[in-house]
């Protein structure tokens, strides 16, 4: 009967006690998104190099993947800003000049005439029940990801992503950022 090689056990290797480098984003930090590269700035106060990091939210995800074009990414911010402007984040911070007498809050200018471009948006996208305004509301302004937004209204991501490109189209078109084309006519062969 043949002799087994012996095999030889190895020590179990030890994690090292090295802290992670304060200049780099956590594990956790990084499963939840992408970041741009680090941009190397003097702070102005101090003078001192301070380094820089974006996160890449889901509109920059997609301009560089190629699933938007630039319009469509444009189109998104306008509409995200304007949500912005509109007060229409389901997450509020109290305010800190509470008056007690006072009922309710009041509208600014700014604030109605915002929330109307939210409005008039969401109209050329079906309204805010259809699937692209539904898409536009949730993923662009609210910033859920597609994923979150496809389980809410229950349909599978990969088809929520098509809901949201054809969303930023319209909405593209709706803000003017679309160039306009003439369809192509297809010629028959001579």
């Amino acid at each position: 009967m043949p002799r087994r090689p012996r095999t030889r056990r190895h020590a179990p290797q030890v994690a090292s006690s090295a802290p992670p480098p304060l200049h780099e984003p956590s594990a956790w930090r990084l499963q939840h998104g992408d970041f741009t590269p680090p941009v190397r700035e003097a702070d102005p106060e101090t003078g001192l190099t301070v380094i820089h990091r974006r996160a890449i939210d889901t509109l920059g995800q997609m301009l560089s993947n190629g699933t938007i074009t630039a319009d469509m990414h444009d189109a998104g911010q306008v509409f995200r800003s304007a949500f912005r402007a509109a007060a229409l984040d389901p997450l509020r911070a109290r305010s800190l000049v509470w008056v007690p007498a006072t009922t309710g809050e009041t509208l600014t200018e700014r604030t109605a005439a915002a929330r109307e471009r939210v409005a008039r948006a969401l109209d050329a996208l079906g309204g805010p029940a259809s699937p692209a305004g539904s898409a536009v509301w949730h993923v662009v302004g609210c910033e859920q990801s597609i994923r979150e937004w496809a389980t809410l209204r229950g349909m599978h991501h990969v088809a929520a992503g098509g809901v949201l490109v054809a969303a930023l189209g319209v909405l593209a078109k709706h803000y003017g950022l679309a160039p306009r084309r003439r369809p192509e006519t297809a010629t028959a062969p001579a």
